[in-house]
């Protein structure tokens, strides 16, 4: 198989080409990313483009499979530029996908496209999938499940798989996870087990959780199976406030979402962190997946819990570490975070 990875050197690509590279059926991977890594893989080539810019119907032409993860996660503050990628890009590579004659799609989705959920009953991959209004992240995913619909009805031919991963974590990734979702103020030392006496976390919060290698193994599979449609991806258990502040060696004090909610309102307004409040009504709304299909039909099976994959990239965020690509390269953010700060906090990528 010859396979297609756009957006292949972040926290989920890296991991995916190493997944592939490893799979006999897989005799050739190429790489796609706007910036060059230095990083090698075994079977992988890597060429530059930008999903919005550039045509990709030649990178394509020949793949049996192209997996879909390009997404922008920052610069927050401007929803336009998030678009033109997560939106505009993927509109873009679809076309080239059915130009390019390619059998196979598999796409990054997210737990965050979902509609709210029910309270605790977990939810299979039919439940709604339009998002959460106030996150632009659940928008944008929202509206390329509905662009997928349209693509599969044009296009029965082409194989066309979603996966709708929880929380993703790796060691390798602890530096763009930081500069992404806490930004240059976060003090990596308060984030050793046994620390902090206490751990304020909003009431009601339970989310779900996957090693960044675990999911790629779930990509891989997804890439040389026969499978199609949806399917929910996540380790155990649900990391409820209790779960956390267990693993954390702490205890814990549930705060009302509405105070979290203003003090994370005015620290994005203050720029001291990058992400809108959008991302905790996402967080505190969005379903419970139930993953019984990804076991079933697609083979999927975890090695690590969710409490696992959280430690391993606490941890990493303590020793400041990252990987060998430019995002997730662990001094990305300059010396003592300066680049970070300079270039404005969540508004620049």
């Amino acid at each position: 198989m010859r396979v297609v990875v756009i957006g292949a050197t972040g926290n989920v690509g890296t991991s995916v080409v190493s997944a592939l590279a490893g799979d006999p059926a897989v005799q050739e991977i190429v790489g796609v990313a706007r910036r060059r890594p230095e990083w090698t893989s075994p079977k992988t080539e890597w060429t530059t483009a930008d999903i919005r810019h550039h045509g990709l119907v030649e990178i394509l032409r020949g793949a049996d499979a192209v997996v879909h993860l390009a997404w922008l996660i920052q610069p927050s503050r401007d929803e336009r530029e998030l678009s033109s990628v997560n939106v505009g890009g993927t509109r873009l590579l679809l076309r080239a996908v059915a130009d390019a004659g390619v059998p196979a799609l598999v796409y990054a989705s997210s737990v965050g496209a979902y509609s709210p959920g029910p309270g605790n009953e977990r939810v299979p991959e039919s439940w709604s999938t339009h998002g959460i209004g106030s996150s632009y992240y659940s928008r944008h995913k929202s509206e390329v499940e509905r662009m997928l619909d349209g693509f599969e009805a044009e296009h029965p031919a082409i194989r066309v798989v979603r996966l709708r991963p929880g929380l993703i974590f790796k060691r390798e990734a602890a530096s763009e996870i930081r500069r992404y979702f806490a930004g240059p103020f976060l003090p990596g030392s308060l984030l050793k087990p046994g620390l902090l006496p206490v751990l304020p976390l909003p009431a009601g919060l339970a989310v779900q959780a996957v090693h960044t290698d675990d999911v790629a193994q779930a990509y891989r599979l997804a890439v040389t199976g026969t499978v199609r449609g949806a399917f929910n991806v996540a380790s155990e258990p649900v990391l409820t406030g209790k779960e956390i502040a267990s693993l954390l060696r702490a205890r814990l004090v549930e705060v009302a979402p509405s105070v979290v909610r203003a003090g994370l309102r005015l620290s994005w307004l203050l720029r001291l962190q990058p992400i809108s409040p959008g991302w905790l009504d996402m967080g505190l709304a969005t379903p419970i997946m139930d993953t019984t299909r990804a076991r079933d039909e697609l083979g999927f099976s975890p090695r690590r819990s969710s409490g696992e994959a959280l430690l391993e990239v606490l941890e990493g965020m303590r020793a400041g570490a990252g990987g060998p690509t430019p995002p997730l390269a662990s001094d990305a953010g300059g010396p003592l975070r300066i680049r970070e700060i300079l270039t404005g906090v969540g508004r620049r990528a």
